[in-house]
């Protein structure tokens, strides 16, 4: 098949059937709001963040779905109940004690997630257009071990990458630490947008426990596998972080 700029490829036969969504956040940003609800919750023009997400997955044929929860975890248990779980085969990952974070927060679920290959994850409060059969198709082409959405918006942490868009290291550009995976002549930054696709074959590379970030995973493993950069630049993209952000998203998202 020749794509749209005469490039010839040969169309893949894996797809995307399952994803994750990381809800179990405290959200402490959209105070006073999540001192009774969860962040998953936060209504977007009469819709919760979490419907959005669910709905956004299942226009891309996604209806495998595993959710982390934690923070008044009840509350989107009831709500997705409520709803008969939108027609989806939806897993909740109850994180009791205390938030996993996000490499936690995967780890735990892989009993879920480790038949498909590859699975899509994003977080709940982030509210996009992007095209996942377009980041899918950057996936199956240079098979990576996960790829990030990213853009090259500010922001005050970056993802560095090389010229061929594989992970390097990582940089506060409010306090300008670094962390470097790989020494590269030119680090270009580009700004993550919570959004991944990830092979399985991750879960057995994880030897962290606990609490831990996927940043610090990736960066980790960034060293020995691929670990690729997607850009999506000029997609609608609103972390609905804050209440302000909540205005910015109702008027994109109707």
């Amino acid at each position: 098949m020749i794509s749209a700029n005469g490039e010839n490829f040969i169309l893949s036969e894996i797809s995307l059937t399952a994803a994750m969504i990381f809800a179990a956040g405290l959200g402490t940003r959209l105070k006073p709001w999540t001192d009774r609800h969860p962040k998953a919750l936060a209504v977007v023009n009469g819709k919760p963040l979490l419907q959005r997400n669910i709905e956004y997955l299942k226009g891309f044929g996604i209806t495998n779905l595993i959710i982390n929860v934690h923070h008044f975890a009840d509350q989107v248990i009831e709500f997705l109940k409520a709803h008969d779980h939108f027609n989806c085969n939806i897993a909740v990952s109850h994180e009791i004690e205390e938030p996993l974070e996000t490499g936690g927060g995967l780890k735990k679920a892989a009993w879920f997630l480790q038949p498909y290959d590859p699975f899509f994850v994003i977080n709940a409060d982030i509210l996009t257009n992007l095209d996942i059969n377009a980041m899918l198709q950057f996936h199956n082409r240079h098979k990576p071990l996960v790829t990030l959405a990213v853009t090259d918006r500010k922001a005050s942490r970056s993802f560095l990458f090389s010229d061929s868009d594989q992970l390097c290291g990582w940089r506060n550009n409010v306090s300008g630490e670094e962390k470097i995976s790989i020494p590269a002549t030119n680090n270009i930054s580009k700004a993550f947008s919570g959004i991944h696709i990830i092979d399985p074959a991750i879960f057995e590379l994880i030897t962290e426990e606990g609490k831990f970030s996927l940043v610090d995973l990736y960066l980790r493993l960034s060293q020995r596998h691929s670990v690729m950069g997607f850009d999506h630049s000029g997609d609608i993209l609103i972390d609905v972080g804050k209440p302000e952000a909540i205005e910015q998203a109702e008027r994109y998202f109707h």
